[in-house]
């Protein structure tokens, strides 16, 4: 319970936040100007809080949400269309056992994650899905307080590079490091000071799925490789070899 609370508290420090001027605005804008396919719903347009098992070993940080996707359902990789990165995300945590359903259309489809959590670098939709340095850097304090409540987590999926850098920044502000500094690379693991694991992977956006830069056979490797690390307590990790891509 106490976890859940804790919780409770940075989703409501997520929902009202205004440090981004220049993100609210948009998300306002968008908010008003819709997409004609969602010409009659009512959009979320507020920052977006992660969503999950409150007891959960595997967190997942993705990049932003989508301006007609999250932005509108107010849940995360939500919303953006059948076969979209929520679609093609789910449906590998399906596989792998950490979600009950493998589809994400809307907040009431009885979606629910097992044993994980999914959060974001940033939780306003960013314009071109570009957020700025400073937009970043100020959406890492919720990072920070959905990441203390989880106080099981285990493994951390960085989806896209942002996303990956920004957990790695976290826990350089706890003093929580790896040897040699964490690189992100689709599949390469890390292994934390603190024993978790930090996986990166590419980010499930349809530029990288339509293209087949992101399978779901490579998607499937990398909860694979986390699925490992929790059934056995420990695995070796592989050093990154370069720099990869969102």
């Amino acid at each position: 319970m106490p976890r859940v609370l804790t919780l409770v508290a940075a989703r409501d420090a997520i929902v009202t936040c205004d440090r981004c001027a220049r993100l609210r605005a948009y998300c306002r804008r968008i908010g008003r100007e819709k997409r004609r396919a969602f010409a009659n719903e009512t959009y979320w347009a507020r920052p977006v809080p992660g969503f999950g098992d409150p007891n959960a070993r595997v967190l997942l940080i993705g990049l932003a949400p989508g301006a007609h996707g999250a932005n509108r359902t107010g849940r995360v990789f939500t919303g953006d269309g059948v076969g979209g990165s929520g679609d093609f995300l789910m449906s590998a945590l399906y596989r792998a056992g950490f979600a009950n359903i493998p589809t994400s259309h809307h907040p009431a489809d009885g979606l629910e994650l097992r044993d994980a959590f999914i959060a974001a670098a940033v939780r306003c939709a960013p314009p071109d899905n570009k957020p700025t340095p400073e937009e970043i850097a100020n959406c890492l304090p919720h990072l920070d307080a959905e990441v203390a409540a989880l106080r099981r987590v285990r493994v951390v999926v960085g989806l896209g590079s942002i996303g990956f850098l920004a957990y790695v920044r976290l826990m350089a502000r706890r003093a929580i490091a790896a040897r040699p500094r964490p690189m992100f690379g689709h599949g390469v693991a890390h292994l934390l000071s603190n024993g978790q694991m930090l996986i990166g992977c590419y980010h499930p956006s349809r530029q990288n799925t339509n293209t087949g830069r992101l399978t779901a056979r490579m998607m499937d490797e990398v909860f694979r490789t986390a699925r490992r690390y929790l059934d056995a307590g420990r695995t070796s990790c592989t050093p990154s070899q370069r720099p990869a891509a969102p």
